[in-house]
């Protein structure tokens, strides 16, 4: 079967003058044909995401028509404005695969709203709901290398798409045919007819509009003289990041010169990811070199944002997900009391994987958390919930440990431009008081005790990956560990049981110990790798790591 459709895309005319050669030399190597055709990226909650190339198995403008043919099928069912939003990164061929995106949609009667240049996830989010879409495309692969890319499907709350209608996207993606199913016209003729439009400088404002409208401490940044580097990591940040951090009164910021212009090879770092050291570490030089207060960078899709901080002694110190989670959660609760714009019944949200420190801090301050499920669409979920209660405004702060951060209900998805600007606004807001982002963090330490979390993850590549993921989850569900590093596993929660967990059915195990630590495994939604999060708490950092180091050692066999 996958040298028959090989032999059919050698024989076809190719548009995408890549593609060709890519097929030829791979003529008569059986391994790397069954690679790109013998099985198809499949469509998920989180879309497509694959390696570049030819075949079904790889990004290209074929399969980003198929899909798109999918959504078109779906969306014609769906009434409302047959009205779909489109943005991308910076990533390679992501303008193109955009404009093919339009092109099938404007074939099938559909209106498209497509940015003029590049714009981040939070920015589609905002236009899907600003222009009441049925739907929402945005082209990127994340943080991934840049060999990769893919297409986030949006539905018409700007969440990414629910599992129902992704269900019924893909079942129409398998009725078309990769190579002829798809309607398809140019991207002018689109634009000569009417369907596809830009998005209108009246949205972009709003947008910009609604993040600073959720200032803490609006005015704060003005006059505190925060010293800043940032780095867009070559992606979509660079504009509205700047945009608003001057807007709001951040003026001092120097962008690091090799990550300043879009680049999807992304040459400065294999992966742009602002969770790992390499992503930052040309911010932390030029940080170290002009006394930068805080360094600060943002993802390809600009969604999430990794920090770091400078400490007492003027040197920098990375601040994870959790940990940034927790000092904004305090930092909004605390300066929204102060300043009497705190709702009544104010509601918090995070995943269950996410650090439990922010559980206690909102506690404190008389805050409801509630945890969902990995994947922000479950936290836009919440917010949907609020605002279908017309009680939208109860919604204060949303993460996950991941560098993901939303304060407000404007978008439905991870927004690195608002993480950004409150960043900015609580270094900003504790330097003028004679504190800092690390003075304050030790101080919540000593105030709720000394949390470690980490995240370890084990890879399962190639075709096989899958298969042996599945398998040590099941064999983990049917012989559950009774103790991990000396310590008994008092209580086993499968979120596979919706019955038991009150949330929708996933693949996640947490294992909670007599010491008050936890383990939780969970697989990959996006990428071929079981993941394993940690959370200890002990009366010092070395002793919760001690723990940490102790439970990881024991999980390890299980998951060989």
């Amino acid at each position: 079967m996958y040298l028959d459709e090989y032999k059919r895309w050698m024989a076809a005319e190719l548009e995408d003058a890549d593609l060709k050669p890519e097929l030829a030399k791979i003529e008569g190597n059986d391994d790397e044909i069954k690679d790109r055709f013998a099985v198809a990226l499949k469509f998920g909650t989180a879309g497509l995401r694959g390696v570049l190339g030819a075949g079904t198995n790889r990004m290209n403008i074929y399969v980003v028509r198929q899909a798109t043919q999918g959504l078109a099928n779906w969306v014609k069912t769906q009434g409302g404005s047959q009205t779909v939003a489109i943005s991308y990164d910076s990533r390679l061929k992501s303008d193109i695969f955009a404009k093919t995106a339009a092109g099938v949609l404007a074939a099938n009667g559909i209106k498209v709203r497509i940015y003029d240049a590049l714009m981040p996830v939070p920015a589609l989010s905002f236009a899907t709901r600003y222009y009441q879409c049925n739907a929402g495309i945005m082209v990127t692969a994340s943080h991934n290398p840049a060999k990769y890319n893919g297409y986030k499907a949006y539905g018409p709350d700007g969440c990414q798409m629910t599992d129902d209608a992704a269900a019924i996207v893909y079942d129409e993606i398998q009725k078309t045919d990769v190579l002829t199913g798809a309607k398809y016209i140019s991207f002018a003729e689109g634009v000569e007819q009417g369907l596809i439009r830009f998005v209108g400088d009246d949205c972009k404002k709003a947008l910009y509009d609604a993040i600073e409208a959720r200032q803490v401490r609006p005015g704060l940044c003005k006059t505190a003289g925060l010293k800043l580097v940032y780095s867009p990591l070559n992606g979509s940040g660079l504009v509205p990041v700047t945009h608003v951090l001057n807007d709001i009164g951040i003026t001092d910021i120097t962008i690091v010169p090799e990550q300043e212009y879009p680049n999807g090879y992304f040459t400065t770092c294999s992966y742009p990811n602002p969770e790992i050291f390499e992503a930052l570490k040309l911010g932390l030089e030029l940080a170290t070199k002009t006394g930068a207060d805080l360094m600060l960078a943002t993802d390809p899709d600009a969604d999430r944002v990794g920090i770091a901080m400078k400490c007492p002694d003027g040197s920098y110190e990375l601040v994870s997900g959790n940990e940034m989670g927790a000092l904004l959660l305090d930092y909004i609760c605390a300066g929204r009391i102060e300043k009497g714009t705190m709702p009544q019944n104010p509601v918090a949200v995070k995943s269950i994987v996410s650090t439990p420190l922010a559980d206690a801090i909102a506690a404190h301050y008389g805050v409801e958390m509630r945890s969902v499920l990995t994947g922000f669409k479950w936290i836009g979920d919440q917010i949907a919930n609020l605002e279908a209660a017309g009680e939208v405004d109860r919604f204060i702060f949303g993460f996950e440990e991941s560098y993901g951060y939303l304060a407000g209900p404007y978008v439905r998805d991870k927004d690195a431009v608002i993480g950004s600007m409150l960043i900015c606004e609580m270094a900003a807001y504790y330097r003028s008081i004679g504190s800092s982002i690390k003075q304050r963090l030790e101080e919540i330490y000593k105030q709720y005790g000394r949390y470690l979390n980490k995240v370890d993850s084990f890879e399962f590549p190639g075709l096989t990956g899958m298969e042996k993921m599945a398998s040590i989850m099941q064999k983990l569900r049917d012989n559950p560990p009774a103790e991990l590093a000396g310590h008994k596993v008092v209580k086993v929660t499968d979120y596979k049981k919706p019955e038991e967990t009150g949330l929708p059915a996933a693949n996640v195990l947490i294992y909670s110990l007599e010491n008050g630590a936890t383990v939780v495994v969970r697989p990959s939604g996006t990428e071929p790798k079981i993941k394993t999060y940690f959370t200890t708490l002990g009366k010092d950092l070395a002793e919760a790591q001690a723990q940490k180091d102790a439970l990881a050692a024991a999980i390890e066999p299980i998951l060989k």
